[in-house]
């Protein structure tokens, strides 16, 4: 059984360097302890959740002083409102800018300035056996000015999560950071990894359990991994920010998720996730192997907010169409494809 240290001493002083700054200058130089450094940056998040076991919490870290925050991309966002709750205890609404799924990772914006950050070009890669502390908001421990949750722990590998069955099922499938610390909790997705020093690692990820052992694994995606995707997406040259429906060009209203024999969870929530509650017998969701409880995460490209958007999605369908779904079933991530027929007509409906 691993023991897990809660650290609440003083390690060393850390400041911070301007945005783009290749400096990596040491705690002792920068004149502000560690702990007091990277708590001030992390962020809590509260958004959608609260059915379906999903807890309706997360963390981030911001890196720029215009309100720019790094934290996982989870079904927390898919609220109408995302509620950020910076370190003094100020609360703001947080707007979802972009997202790139494959790497776990969304950007949320808040309207503030001169705000402490984290600076992504000071981020470091280290190796097995440094020691490092994990910053935050698990289990909901802090809900105002309360501190973030610090841990303290080792990298005990740097390797591959992979996503084929019967390994971690994830949609990131490049190196991580596993600690040797409990640092996967609930609401712990989008904290931060640093050294003792304070110097920026890696990001913390979702739980994810290896479903060949059944073991949680605890681990951290390294900024390295983030940072160019990130940048992307704050200075708009991403072509993965999220799209409306007001983005494009909304085609013939066909479809609704019933054509397909999708009956959806009730919209408890203005913007409920996505998932489905039940599906009609030979339709082509039962055709296609959708199940109650599995989770729409995609259609096509887009980021599926709610079941409100994906019914909206779904009505700019027309004859001829594929609906590309990726749900999420239990931790396995399934891509769908269904060929959209022809309407039928009420006419067209009537037996001859």
């Amino acid at each position: 059984m691993r023991i897990v240290w809660i650290v609440g001493v003083c390690l060393g002083f850390l400041g911070f360097s301007p945005l783009g700054s290749a400096s990596r200058a040491s705690a002792q130089d920068r004149k502000v302890e560690p702990i007091e450094y990277a708590t001030a940056r992390v962020v809590k998040i509260f958004g959608a959740g609260g059915i379906k076991n999903l807890h309706a919490y997360c963390s981030g870290f911001l890196i720029s002083p215009q309100g720019h925050i790094v934290t996982v991309w989870s079904h927390v966002l898919d609220d109408h409102q995302v509620s950020v709750v910076l370190d003094d205890g100020r609360r703001f609404d947080g707007e979802v800018i972009g997202a790139e799924p494959t790497l776990d990772l969304a950007i949320l914006k808040i309207k503030a300035e001169d705000l402490p950050y984290f600076d992504l070009a000071d981020a470091v890669d280290v190796s097995a056996g440094t020691r490092v502390l994990a910053f935050s908001n698990m289990f909901k421990v802090a809900t105002g000015d309360e501190p973030v949750s610090v841990m303290h722990g080792v990298v005990a590998a740097k390797t591959k999560l992979t996503t084929r069955r019967g390994n971690f099922e994830t949609p990131y499938q490049d190196q991580v950071y596993v600690v040797d610390a409990i640092t996967n909790n609930p609401g712990s997705g989008g904290g931060v990894l640093t050294t003792h020093d304070g110097l920026l690692v890696g990001m913390i990820g979702k739980e994810l359990r290896n479903a060949s052992t059944n073991t949680w694994v605890n681990y951290a995606i390294p900024v390295s991994k983030l940072r160019d995707s990130a940048t992307e997406i704050i200075t708009g040259k991403s072509k993965k920010k999220l799209e409306t429906m007001e983005d494009e060009p909304i085609k013939a209203r066909n479809y609704v998720a019933l054509d397909f024999g999708l009956v959806m969870v009730p919209d408890v929530l203005v913007r409920t996730p996505a998932f489905v509650d039940a599906i009609i017998p030979d339709s082509l969701a039962a055709k296609a192997d959708i199940r109650p409880n599995d989770l729409v995460l995609f259609m096509g490209d887009q980021l599926v907010q709610s079941c409100r958007s994906f019914r909206e999605m779904l009505g700019t369908l027309e004859a001829g169409d594929t609906l590309k779904l990726v749900i999420r079933r239990d931790t396995t991530l399934l891509p769908i494809e269904v060929s959209v027929p022809p309407r039928k007509t009420p006419e067209a409906a009537k037996p001859k």
